[in-house]
């Protein structure tokens, strides 16, 4: 008698289990700030800033375990080009962040200069050639007689037909 197999579970199930204890030292609940913060700062600000921690203050020790905490100071590495930037867009920056929780969670964030790290984007393949749109290119490079130059002006010419140029011949 088989025993069934186990079914396949995404990755992102794991992510959290996985990196609670490494985020916890950050001051991070879960990794939902780090993943969506494109969502909350916009493309071109989450290309040179980063979430580094939450530092969040100590509760006093006779404090009501129900109540919210104080709002806690968001750590951001920023890129020295964009620090001032965002330094000028910080309260808009907070008030994003306490949206997205719901909740009045941030009260400050302090910048730290240095590199970011960039998360390529991939693109998306190209779509195949039709045999006409394949013959057009094959035409074009057929008087060519170096074979590195023919097989460059070959791959252009995929790439230009397949993404649709604008202006039609």
């Amino acid at each position: 008698m088989r025993r069934p197999r186990p079914l396949a579970r995404p990755l992102a199930e794991f992510l959290d289990v996985c990196l609670s204890p490494s985020l916890a030292a950050q001051g991070f609940a879960t990794s939902d700030i780090i993943m969506a913060w494109p969502d909350i700062v916009g493309e071109r600000l989450s290309a040179f800033t980063q979430p580094l921690k939450i530092e969040w203050k100590r509760k006093a020790p006779h404090a009501d375990p129900e109540t919210r905490p104080d709002p806690a100071t968001l750590v951001i590495r920023v890129e020295s080009a964009f620090a001032l930037e965002l330094q000028h867009q910080a309260p808009t920056i907070i008030d994003r962040v306490n949206t997205y929780y719901g909740w009045r969670c941030i009260g400050k964030l302090v910048l730290k200069q240095g590199p970011v790290r960039r998360v390529e984007k991939k693109r998306p393949a190209p779509r195949a050639l039709t045999p006409v749109e394949r013959e057009k290119v094959d035409r074009a490079v057929q008087p060519i007689e170096e074979e590195s130059l023919k097989a460059a002006l070959d791959r252009l010419g995929q790439a230009i037909v397949s993404a649709g140029s604008r202006t039609k011949a």
